[in-house]
């Protein structure tokens, strides 16, 4: 059953319904649903849909020229072109005035091997299929070759796009989509564990309890998500080795370059250059101080995928209790207690998407461009009087750069209620986000509910929610 993704086909199919040639690019990282989406799409429509592979120029050519003939002129069987201009001339003779879709998936496995690939394409879409109605839409993992070879303006493709699609994981809310029978504290935690991705998302059984599939699909040999990560970055890189030590720092919470180069022993370079190619596969982001983005000290490596994060921190230790089949055990001793720690972070983004989403239709007075989170220090005085210098965040952070106003928030993922005390930081920590902004909210976001000293709380400024509120429609 395909699920979500409404804005993304609409926008497919009003790049169909417009008449002449046309060409638009999806792209996103691995598991994330750009084939499904396609698929989904073509449906009842006539295509050429093709999936490149590493095969090499002359194998993906061959591969290429077959479908072709199977759309175009089945009878015509087995025979061969000898160069692209002579599969696109064989396109633009018989493609006819009806409406084609071409699809070439996976982009960068051919045109890296073919560097002529992206140049005849631009040159038959300005000449010779200028006139017909196909429909080409163009598809990769890879983010940085789709970026920077297909999007930039350096591409011979520059300008010939009516549209790109850069698809992200589910959101928490759509996500919930995939087990609309779990609570939503289940809804969130398996929101959690697969991180939004679509593959991940597609593998739990909305039939079987939340902990079955965590155990099926981690905690056995066989589980899909068991290997997932090595196979992911195997797919990826050709030297894993450093790649897999840095995704084990990040996980473990470090994320600064230096740290993480010093934990390695590696070149803050070498490191550098790998961070890179682990945010071109959308694995990895560079996140910043909401207020000092222009700020290099108060930049974080973090891992963009929450999966990976769950993966790291509790399968390496549990590979040999998993290979002897007491994977289950392992599960409920020692995973299943922690399950509220690890969703921490994942809680405090769904806040902060919630925030940004309710501050955009102007729910908090102002019209909320931005959302992320703050860190840095601030001074305590103690009760002998004497000041200390303590590290701060605060989880939500949204901003109004049009009014120069602020919403601040508290994220708690705990089976305890939030008390006086959580509240009293928060209001104390607003004064250390910058004076131009006029902090209009304060909001705080529970699992369990608040202490009976809320009850009787006047403070208009301040917004209790739970869970349940981010997930009302």
């Amino acid at each position: 059953m395909f699920i979500g993704r409404e804005r993304e086909l609409a926008a497919l199919r009003d790049f169909y319904d417009k008449n002449g040639m046309g060409m638009t690019v999806i792209y996103g990282r691995r598991r994330i649903g750009k084939s499904t989406l396609i698929t989904e799409f073509v449906k009842n429509r006539k295509v050429i849909f093709y999936t490149a592979t590493k095969i090499g120029k002359n194998r993906n050519l061959e591969l290429f020229s077959k479908e072709v003939l199977r759309v175009l002129m089945p009878e015509m069987g087995d025979a061969v072109f000898e160069s692209l201009e002579a599969v696109f001339d064989f396109i633009g003779k018989n493609a006819g005035k009806e409406k084609l879709v071409i699809v070439i998936d996976e982009l960068p496995y051919w045109a890296e091997k073919d560097e002529a690939l992206l140049s005849v394409l631009q040159k038959y879409i300005d000449t010779v299929w200028n006139d017909s109605n196909l429909k080409i839409i163009l598809c990769g993992s890879s983010l940085s070759f789709m970026e920077n070879r297909v999007l930039s303006e350096k591409s011979p493709l520059f300008g010939r796009r009516d549209s790109q699609i850069k698809l992200e994981a589910f959101d928490y809310y759509d996500a919930a989509r995939f087990v609309p029978n779990y609570s939503n504290e289940d809804k969130a935690i398996c929101y959690g564990i697969t991180g939004g991705v679509a593959k991940y998302l597609s593998m739990i059984d909305p039939g079987k309890s939340l902990d079955e599939n965590i155990v099926r699909l981690f905690f056995r040999t066989d589980g899909y998500l068991y290997d997932e990560t090595r196979n992911l970055l195997t797919q990826e890189f050709s030297e894993i080795s450093i790649v897999n030590n840095i995704i084990e720092q990040i996980a473990s919470g470090e994320n600064t370059l230096n740290i993480i180069a010093g934990k390695i022993g590696e070149k803050e370079q070498t490191v550098l250059y790998s961070l890179e190619k682990l945010i071109n596969v959308g694995l990895v982001e560079k996140k910043k101080c909401i207020t000092e983005e222009k700020n290099k000290k108060k930049t974080q490596y973090v891992l963009k995928d929450h999966m990976f994060k769950f993966w790291y921190g509790f399968i390496p230790k549990a590979t040999s209790v998993i290979e002897m089949g007491q994977g289950e055990l392992y599960y409920e001793k020692i995973v299943k207690p922690l399950l509220h720690s690890f969703m921490g972070p994942v809680f405090e983004e769904m806040c902060r998407y919630y925030t940004l989403r309710q501050g955009i239709l102007g729910e908090y007075g102002s019209f909320i461009t931005s959302c992320g989170n703050w860190w840095g220090t601030e001074n305590i005085r103690d009760t002998d009087g004497s000041l200390r210098t303590q590290s701060a965040d605060i989880d939500v952070v949204a901003l109004s750069d049009i009014d120069r106003k602020a919403v601040i928030g508290e994220c708690k993922f705990k089976n305890e209620k939030i008390d006086k005390g959580v509240y009293e930081v928060l209001l104390r920590r607003g004064s250390l986000i910058p004076s131009k902004y006029r902090i209009t909210k304060y909001i705080l976001f529970s699992l369990s509910g608040y202490s009976d000293w809320f009850s009787s709380m006047k403070d208009d400024s301040v917004l209790m929610l739970t869970l349940d509120d981010l997930y009302k429609s």
